[in-house]
């Protein structure tokens, strides 16, 4: 019997035996495992610790299809896995507890650009495996005057993460989220078929994995849809004392697509709100207290980017003036810069140095992204405001509107079931001390505030406590008497959706699709019937028989 042949018959008693099946480094032929790590067991959330029994890290495509291939000869094994790209989830999403962790990265980078000719039907496009970085592809794209429509703020994140999410920011209003910007796919189901599919070529499973949280494969390619790079962008941040003015003008924004490139907007609570946001703007809270005598009022910013292309600068200059005129904005706080089309886009890096050299990056996060109707946005803030503690709140709250008919209904990514065209996201994108560890109180006082939020916003209940310690940057604890004494907050339903989810229970990830659960389920039946991915979704439990 040949080396391979007898790598997978130990590999097949392996994972059917009702021990931890992998206790050191092995060598199954051509697959090469390693003892798990703590940087397996861990994610950007440093919320959950789940170690995996072992680790792949494949050369090829064939090694993770090899894989899948031989645990699903198995009906007897408990075994699951995980992909992992940068390790950036929040709750444990790609990790693999006694599972096998397979980690991306490890593939060989491929990144190939192909340029639309003059006569040529479609689109420039870039070939780029799923373990690469977004920083990677804008890299190599610009090389050729190209660079992707859809962006993510953040860009150290892998290609196959956040397709398997949505992935969105300031470009979405215009272009779209970035899984509504693939023309084709390169995926491994669960039972380790190799499949290329696309919109007209296996559209059940490529639909399905766009924003299907690693439930049906793991993408190892993309073919991204590029456009003609800016080289330079005008950035303009305008502020407001009124949510009312702050939210009708990024409505009206991001109805002139054919004018605006990007539009985010974001909540001032504090001076930490501004604080190393940007190298391109000063901190600006010390103009808004030099304005007003109420230094604990709630601001809120208008991010806006005309970019650049071939055309005259005093086109541009025109085009924004125009726009710049018609914002109710405080006049006196609006603020212009100009920087490169790279800077633009690799604009969180400058947070991220700041966050590091505080000692805050490498922390618990303990993030809340939620997409929120339309009519229920002020409804939302004034929740969010009640619940958390303004004073102490340490990290960006992003809030801005996104249109809905730039998604693609049939992808498996999920927004608010009403009607509206225009819908909001909102990031609380907070950082816990470093004191504020797993399990302490601190941050369970974090994610209590996250539940009770989520509870007023979808209605799905979380079992949260009636009332909420607040815990401040120092770990000092302050309850909240608004929360435990308001009716309002109990049980409304506002319509929101989680972004990025985490849900624990079957009945709470029926409720978050709604209407696409039936079909979920049957994508899962389909292309991962023993429930083999992406475990730490806990939206599946893996399937096996109890007995030989």
């Amino acid at each position: 019997m040949d080396s391979t042949r007898m790598s997978v018959l130990f590999l097949l008693i392996a994972l059917c035996s009702p021990f931890n099946f992998i206790q050191s480094p092995m060598d199954f032929g051509p697959l090469n495992f390693l003892q798990t790590s703590d940087s397996a067991a861990i994610d950007f959330g440093r919320i959950f610790f789940n170690s995996p029994s072992a680790i792949l890290q494949p050369n090829s495509v064939d090694e993770i299809s090899l894989l899948l291939k031989f645990i699903s000869l198995s009906s007897y094994s408990k075994v699951t896995v995980a992909a992992r790209g940068a390790g950036h989830s929040i709750h444990g999403q790609a990790q693999a507890p006694n599972g096998i962790v397979i980690e991306m990265d490890s593939l060989p980078l491929s990144l190939k650009i192909h340029r639309k000719g003059k006569r040529d039907e479609g689109y420039s496009y870039a070939d780029v495996s799923g373990g690469a970085l977004w920083i990677e592809v804008l890299r190599e794209s610009l090389k050729h005057g190209l660079a992707p429509r859809s962006w993510t703020d953040y860009l150290y994140l892998s290609v196959g993460g956040t397709l398997s999410n949505a992935g969105i920011s300031g470009q979405t209003f215009k272009h779209g989220p970035q899984i509504s910007n693939v023309l084709k796919l390169d995926v491994i189901t669960g039972t380790g078929e190799i499949v290329r599919c696309s919109p007209s070529k296996r559209a059940e499973l490529f639909y399905g994995v766009l924003g299907g949280l690693g439930q049906f494969g793991i993408i190892t390619s993309a073919r991204i849809v590029l456009e003609d790079a800016p080289h330079k962008v005008k950035w303009v941040r305008a502020f407001y004392d009124d949510f009312g003015a702050f939210t009708e003008d990024q409505e009206m924004l991001v109805s002139m697509a054919d004018k605006v490139d990007y539009v985010e907007g974001f909540m001032v609570l504090n001076e930490q709100s501004l604080e190393g946001a940007s190298v391109a703007f000063p901190s600006h809270f010390h103009f808004i207290a030099s304005n007003t005598n109420n230094t604990s009022q709630v601001y809120y910013c208008v991010e806006i980017a005309f970019y650049y292309y071939s055309q005259k600068a005093s086109h541009v200059e025109k085009v924004a003036k125009e726009t710049l005129r018609k914002l109710d904005c405080i006049p006196s706080l609006v603020y212009e810069t100009e920087v490169s089309y790279f800077d633009f886009l690799n604009r969180v890096s400058a947070e991220e140095a700041n966050l590091r050299a505080r000692g805050l990056w490498e922390v618990a996060h303990p993030w809340l992204n939620m997409f929120v109707p339309r009519s229920q946005i002020k409804a939302f803030k004034d929740l969010l405001l009640q619940t958390i503690s303004p004073d102490h709140f340490e990290g960006p709250i992003l809030i801005y509107p996104i249109r809905r008919d730039k998604w693609n209904g049939n992808t498996s990514a999920v927004l608010p079931e009403d009607k509206e065209n225009i819908l909001y996201i909102v990031g609380m994108l907070r950082s816990a001390s470093p004191q504020c560890v797993s399990e302490s109180p601190c941050l369970q006082s974090y994610l209590q505030q996250n539940n009770k939020i989520t509870e007023g916003a979808t209605s799905i209940s979380l079992h949260s406590n009636s009332k909420i310690q607040i815990a401040d940057p120092n770990g000092q604890d302050h309850e909240l008497e608004t929360i435990s004494g308001s009716d309002s907050l109990k049980r409304s339903d506002l319509g929101g959706k989680l972004y990025l989810s985490y849900y624990s229970e079957e009945e709470h990830w029926k409720k978050h699709f709604g209407g696409k659960w039936e079909r979920f389920l049957a994508r899962k039946k389909m292309f991962d019937p023993l429930q083999i991915l992406a475990p730490g979704q806990r939206i599946f439990k893996r399937k096996y028989s109890a007995h030989l």
